[in-house]
């Protein structure tokens, strides 16, 4: 049985946030089976032991777990409660691209796009999160709001459900970021923080204290990509940014992003976007 399958949601669309609910079992009771509900189904348990499968996978969850079931797939319950048992469930919905992964696989991050900077919530489907008793504050608050007019806590609903998978997703990275992962991501900060200036590997050498090759390595298995190039194609993407957003000439656009030569811009920004930057402005223009 694989505990470490993760859920991977791109954003945007959000996550939208539909409806808690908690239920009580007693022992002999057991939980509904349920085939292609159309909506997630996130539960949380905080008494007892919930049996409940997904497909092949089976969980026994006490209290402080969850688990995250798939909107297309076929859950049961394994077994009758032989206990008490008390669990919050939430439904969303996601209208976006979404995909089961194993753990052991490895992330692609790819340079994020000037204007489509997507985020990509990545959960354990089967997780015990660090601060259980503050989603369970959250949880008894999104159940209160349930019993109000529909749309009178709108807001506040949405936001306290990114904030339960904001938990998730933090008891997550923080068991098991590899130092490669904090060293790229470090690494990517410091060149989107400076990519005005003359950075080289020996510079980000300096700065984080690891030898060249090993940053680089780093870059390489997290993002797909040297630092260098990483660098050159977020000043491309700046660039971008700078057309449509202002009326400066190229060759100011150009410097500002870390080009010394225009011409030289030009070239490699025809080379990425397939066309030259006063083209890509005009697109863009009434």
């Amino acid at each position: 049985m694989n505990e470490q399958r993760l859920i991977t949601m791109d954003m945007p669309p959000m996550p939208y946030y539909i409806t808690t609910g908690l239920s009580s079992f007693q022992p002999g009771e057991q939980h509904p089976s349920r085939h292609n509900l159309g909506v997630f189904d996130l539960l949380w348990v905080i008494e007892g032991t919930l049996y409940i499968g997904e497909e092949e996978q089976q969980w026994a969850l006490t209290s402080g777990q969850t688990v995250l079931l798939l909107p297309d797939r076929y859950h049961y319950a394994v077994k009758p409660c032989d206990t008490t048992t008390r669990f919050y469930w939430n439904h969303f919905d996601f209208g976006g691209n979404w995909q089961q992964t194993e753990q052991a696989e490895s992330p692609v991050h790819p340079v994020r796009n000037a204007w489509n900077n997507s985020h990509r919530i990545r959960v354990r489907q089967h997780a015990a999160p660090a601060e259980f008793v503050l989603a369970e504050r959250h949880l008894r608050q999104l159940l209160s709001y349930a019993s109000q007019r529909p749309g009178d806590a709108f807001w506040q609903e949405q936001q306290l459900f990114m904030e339960l998978l904001r938990l998730l997703e933090v008891g997550y990275r923080g068991k098991d970021d590899s130092p490669a992962l904090k060293l790229a991501e470090q690494t990517e900060a410091y060149l989107r923080q400076h990519f005005q200036t003359d950075v080289t590997n020996e510079a980000l050498a300096e700065v984080f204290h690891f030898h060249p090759n090993y940053i680089v390595r780093c870059m390489k298995e997290v993002y797909h990509c040297t630092p260098m190039e990483y660098l050159h194609e977020y000043r491309l993407e700046q660039a971008k940014l700078l057309l449509i957003k202002t009326e400066w000439p190229i060759s100011h656009i150009a410097e500002h992003v870390g080009f010394h030569y225009a011409p030289y811009f030009s070239r490699c920004f025809k080379q990425y976007t397939g066309m030259p930057p006063l083209r890509f402005r005009k697109q863009y223009m009434p």
